[in-house]
Formats: structure tokens, sequence, C-alpha cells
């Protein structure tokens, strides 16, 4: 799969493709749907299929402070595209230049002189250009001006419309099962390893401090079991079962500040300071709890371990 950082990227000789355009925040189950329809698209014509996507997320751009929290890093995103099929994944600078292209502007500039599209296929509430002006008619009617063809697709799955802004909701909630439903596997939150206070290992419970990506999509408070993950020189394609802790610590005094903690079970010989990794989400154990003495916070810790080894499979 070639991956395109900025339209510029694309080769000039490149041909005639089938394209798909969103934001794609998550990749979900609809997503998937229109993703593999371009793919297939593409095949039965004999042409290369192409996925764009945006950076930042162009609520922030058009509407600063308005950023809503993210599924998945753009990485990770071009990850899942690639995963599914596409040929080429372009990553589009989401600018307040670009905000304000009209709609024929930009299916010109975008769609016709850089990708040559052939066909493209969008969620049906697809909308583009200076205030979201373009919709899925003008772009079929845009599409015969410029000879491709066009068509606007339900972003649903099994009979269920499935939309980002569901998923958040989901994870707002802690229901990171209902989430994973929708997402077609375990939500995932990334971030770089580092040095907490150490309190884990000193109670039995070694565990790594993720200092999360801005605007990642937090699962609520509460613990949780799942997979901690890392993909290194160190430990390449590492998925270790693992307990995982988001709060502020409330047994012990602090700044209050909301942390993402996962302790990978059984595994004390772990060096992941300044390791990328990410945790993957199972399911929901109990709610972030204070309790009176460190004794019993240690014994409530052996059982959320004892869970988290149920619930993936370690038991």
């Amino acid at each position: 799969m070639r991956r395109w950082h900025g339209l510029d990227e694309v080769p000039a000789d490149w041909g005639r493709s089938v394209v798909t355009i969103g934001v794609f925040d998550g990749v979900h189950r609809g997503h998937q749907r229109i993703v593999r329809a371009a793919h297939d698209e593409a095949s039965r014509r004999g042409l290369r299929s192409v996925a764009i996507t945006f950076d930042p997320h162009p609520d922030e751009v058009v509407r600063p402070g308005t950023h809503p929290p993210l599924l998945s890093t753009t990485k990770r995103r071009i990850e899942l595209l690639g995963g599914l099929g596409t040929d080429a994944v372009v990553v589009v600078p989401f600018t307040l230049e670009l905000s304000k292209v009209p709609p024929d502007e930009f299916v010109q500039s975008v769609l016709v002189e850089r990708l040559h599209a052939a066909h493209v296929i969008v969620g049906e509430d697809f909308r583009f250009g200076h205030k979201a002006k373009g919709d899925v008619p003008l772009l079929k009617e845009l599409g015969e001006k410029y000879d491709f063809t066009a068509e606007g697709t339900p972003l649903v799955a099994n009979g269920d419309t499935i939309s980002s802004t569901y998923i958040r909701h989901r994870l707002e909630a802690g229901d990171v099962e209902e989430a994973a439903q929708a997402l077609g596997r375990p939500h995932r939150v990334e971030g770089v390893v580092v040095r907490g206070h150490q309190r884990g290992r000193a109670l039995g419970f070694p565990t790594a401090n993720l200092e999360t990506l801005p605007h990642t999509a937090v699962p609520a408070d509460g613990v949780y079991g799942g997979w901690l993950v890392c993909d290194s020189d160190r430990y390449p394609g590492a998925r270790w079962p693992a307990a995982i802790s988001i709060g502020t610590n409330p047994t012990f005094e602090g700044t209050g500040e909301r942390t993402v903690e996962a302790y990978a079970l059984d595994r004390d010989d772990l060096d992941l300071y300044g390791e990328h990794t990410g945790v993957d989400f199972k399911a929901r154990i109990r709610d972030t709890l204070k309790f009176d003495s460190v004794d019993a916070l240690i014994e409530e810790m052996h059982r959320d371990v004892a869970k988290a080894r149920e619930l993936t499979g370690e038991g």
C-alpha cells in the first residue's frame, strides 16, 4: 500500500482510480464497508483504490476548540485503511485555506487533477467544500461534468448505523465492549510510557504509565481488562494480557491528574520507558474506588488481575 502525506506526493503518472473520502476516525465497521466497496469496485474496473483522509480533524480548523476525542491516531488510521485492501492512502493536511475552497474547485483539484477519479464512494451524509455546501447530489452532478461517477452509501454494518460519535459516547460511559462491537475490534489508546509515581511497582504490580496523545478518546475512569501492545525493536509485535487503570488514583494524595496505566499480567521484567505503546480494551471490571488502606487496595488489585486474566483468556 502507498502512503502519501499531501496531494503533492501523488505521482504525476497515477492512473484513474476509485476514490473514497472521509475523516475515517476509528475506521469503524461503517467506514470499513465503504472502503471495501471502493476496493471491490476498483478491482472490478481494473483500477486502483485510494482513500483520502484528513489531519487535523476538520472541526478543529473550522471551529477551534471543538476537536472531538479521537478514536485513532493518524498512523493507526493509515494502517487500518491499508488493512482493508486499499491501494493508497493520502493524508490531506486540513487547513483554513482548504476549508474555504468551493466544492467545484475541491473536486477539480483533488479528485480530478490529482487522483483521476473514475468513481467516488462516500458516506451518504458526506459534505465538502466551503461551509460544507457540497453534498452527494452535487458530487454526482460534478461527476457528470468531470467524467466520473459517484455514490453515497449508508454507514451501516449488519443493518445497524455506525457513527464515530456513537462510539465516543459509549467510551465516555465506559462501555468498551459496545464500542468494540461498532469498531470491529477493541478500542486502542496510544501513548509513550513515562515515569509515574511508581506506586504500582511498590505494590507488586508494575504498570506502564502512558502519556496519551492530545484529544485521545480515553474511556471513563475505571479498571478494565485488555492488552498492552508494543511494536518496537525491543518488543516487536508484543501483545500482553493486562489490567488497565484509568483515573486519578484517589487512594493516594496527589495532583488529581488523570492517568492511563497498564499492568502486563505476571510481567515484572519489562523496560518500556520511552516506548510508544497502546492499550486495547476488552471489558470494564469496576469503577475507580478510594480505599481506606493500601492493604485493601492490594487485595482489590489481586481480584482485578484475576478478572483481567479471565477476560483475556489467560485464566
